[in-house]
C-alpha cells in the first residue's frame, strides 16, 4: 500500500529531478525525505490552524470579547510556523496577515482584513462590534489556504530558504514589537517563527552536517540562546504550551540580547540553500 508520505515524496522527487544540476552539493534524491516530512509538518499545522481559527472567529461573531482576545495569539502560531509555504500564495497572505502599514488608508482601508484588522478591533477598540465580516473573511481565507496547500508540490529551494526567511522576519518585525502592536502578543509569533525555522533546519541538518559540521553546531547554539531567552517570559517556565507575557514586559536588555542570535541565525540560515546546492 502506498502511504501518504510516499505520495508526497514522489511529487518532491519529480520536482527535484527537474531542478537537479551537476553542481548540487547533495544528491537530489537525498532531499526527498526531508521535503516529504516538512509537508506533513505543514499539513498538521494547517489542520490545527483551521480548527483554532474556527473557534477564534466564532468567538468574535458571538461578541465574546474576552474569549476572542484569549484565542488571538494561540491561533496565529500555526500560521507563523508555516509562513514560508503560506507566502507562496501572495493574495491569501495579504488578506490573512497584512498590517495596517501596508495600506494607504491604514485601518480604514477596505482592503485591510485578516488577523491584524481583528487585532485592532479587539485590543485597541476593545470591542467585537463591526468585526463579523472580517471574521467571516478570515475563516474563508484560511479554508482556502488549506485547500490550496493540500495538493501543492513544495519547491525545495523555498522550503530550505524558508528557515532564513522566518528568522529574518523575526529580526525585522518581531524584535521591534511592530507585528502585534495592539495585543502585545509578539512573543507568541516570535516563538512560532523560531519553531518553524528550527523544524526546517532539523530536517535538513543531517545533510548540512555532511557538508559543514561547524555550521550546524553554530546554528544549534544560536537556536538554544534564543529559546533560553524566550523561556524567561513564558507564563509557566515548565509548560511550553503556557504562552507568554506581554511584549511590554520584555526588557530593553533582553530585546538587545535577542537581536544578536536572531540576526546571526538569519545570516547563517541564508547560506543553507547554497550549502545544499539549491541556489
Amino acid at each position: 500500500m502506498t502511504t501518504y508520505r510516499q505520495c508526497i515524496a514522489a511529487g518532491a522527487l519529480s520536482l527535484l529531478t527537474l531542478g537537479a544540476t551537476a553542481q548540487a552539493a547533495v544528491a537530489p534524491e537525498s532531499l526527498v525525505g526531508p521535503i516529504a516530512d516538512y509537508k506533513l509538518y505543514v499539513l498538521d499545522n494547517l489542520d490545527q490552524f483551521v480548527s483554532h481559527t474556527k473557534a477564534f472567529t466564532q468567538a468574535v461573531e458571538a461578541g465574546d470579547l474576552q474569549e476572542a482576545q484569549a484565542l488571538y495569539a494561540p491561533t496565529r502560531i500555526y500560521y507563523e510556523r508555516i509562513e514560508p509555504i503560506a507566502e507562496l500564495f501572495a493574495d491569501l497572505d495579504a488578506s490573512i496577515d497584512a498590517r495596517e502599514d501596508d495600506y494607504e488608508n491604514g485601518v480604514d482601508d477596505p482592503d485591510f482584513t485578516g488577523f491584524h484588522r481583528l487585532e485592532y478591533g479587539l485590543f485597541h477598540e476593545q470591542t467585537t462590534d463591526g468585526l463579523k465580516p472580517f471574521a467571516e473573511r478570515l475563516m474563508s481565507d484560511v479554508n482556502d489556504l488549506d485547500s490550496r496547500v493540500q495538493d501543492l508540490t513544495f519547491p525545495p529551494s523555498s522550503v530550505v530558504g524558508g528557515a532564513a526567511a522566518l528568522m529574518e522576519e523575526v529580526a525585522a518585525t518581531k524584535v521591534s514589537g511592530e507585528e502585534d502592536r495592539y495585543s502585545r502578543t509578539d512573543l507568541w509569533d516570535f516563538q512560532a517563527n523560531v519553531d518553524g525555522a528550527k523544524e526546517i533546519f532539523e530536517l535538513f541538518k543531517p545533510l548540512a552536517a555532511q557538508e559543514d559540521q561547524a555550521f550546524v553546531s553554530r546554528v544549534e547554539q544560536n537556536f538554544a540562546a534564543v529559546d533560553s531567552t524566550l523561556a524567561d517570559y513564558r507564563l509557566d517556565a515548565d509548560d511550553p504550551q503556557s504562552g507568554f507575557e506581554s511584549y511590554d514586559e520584555v526588557s530593553d536588555s533582553d530585546r538587545r540580547a535577542l537581536t544578536g542570535p536572531v540576526t546571526v541565525l538569519a545570516e547563517d540560515l541564508s547560506t543553507l540553500r547554497g550549502l545544499l546546492g539549491l541556489d
